[in-house]
């Protein structure tokens, strides 16, 4: 029979601690690391915004990821890849170690030994990131209207923020305080389906693969179980992700 680990509170505590400030490093490192890709879907989910249903519009013409892309870099430089950058990695440092630490804080005190079904796991995965969201929202805010001022550039037009700074203040001057947490709603809705697919997909994922000792408790259990979670938040969050980016991008 395994032994059950018992940390007294202090422990727990420097646990946490440790947890929340590794969680912060790795999510500012991987948000910098994909930044560009997120851009890019940001444009494709504003394209065709407001624009006449007229097929011979050729801003309404059909796209995709690698045409948003050499755009951006044709028109901007490579440093328009990462317009918004840093509202991003601010969310992050909020957002995920929440999602992440809650989730688990979560799971545990339901169940020590972590035996929970898939579809307890995922709801307590979806509330850990609901809760993560409503405390970043406005720096995610503030991240689409930054990278869809890209694309006001682009057409000629002059951005409406200078920075993240300046994003923060006019908004709360014209949209009052609550202006930050518009599209908060589908927002949520979003981040419980993501980290309903991705934290409790990548807990059972990995238990999956060391179980049936595909790998070992290792960097590559780790990283089937990632694959497999992501490619489930993404189906599962899409449609979530659009809407929210929409509103968020509603002066």
């Amino acid at each position: 029979m395994k032994a059950t680990t018992v940390h007294g509170p202090e422990e727990t505590r420097t646990r946490t601690r440790v947890k929340i400030l590794l969680t912060s490093l790795s999510a500012m490192v991987a948000e910098t690391s994909t930044f560009p890709i997120d851009l890019t879907k940001t444009r494709l989910q504003l394209h065709g915004e407001s624009q006449p249903l007229s097929f011979s519009s050729t801003s309404a013409r059909r796209t995709n990821a690698f045409r948003v892309a050499s755009e951006i870099v044709r028109e901007q430089g490579v440093l328009g890849l990462y317009k918004g950058l840093s509202p991003a990695v601010i969310r992050h440092l909020f957002y995920t170690p929440i999602r992440i630490v809650g989730y688990e804080n979560l799971r545990n005190f339901v169940s020590n030994d972590g035996s929970l079904s898939l579809s307890s796991k995922a709801l307590a995965g979806g509330i850990s990131g609901a809760i993560a969201q409503v405390v970043a929202s406005p720096a995610d805010l503030v991240k689409v209207r930054m990278q869809a001022d890209g694309r006001m550039v682009s057409k000629g037009l002059q951005p409406r923020y200078k920075g993240p700074y300046d994003a923060f203040t006019k908004i709360v001057a014209m949209e009052g305080f609550g202006g930050l947490w518009k599209g908060v709603f589908p927002n949520v809705q979003r981040a419980f389906l993501v980290n309903m697919g991705e934290l409790a997909c990548y807990d059972h994922a990995k238990r999956f693969v060391i179980n049936n000792q595909i790998a070992n408790d290792n960097i590559f259990a780790h990283t089937l179980a990632s694959i497999m979670s992501g490619l489930s938040a993404t189906a599962l969050s899409c449609p979530a992700d659009v809407v929210k980016t929409r509103m968020m991008n509603q002066a």
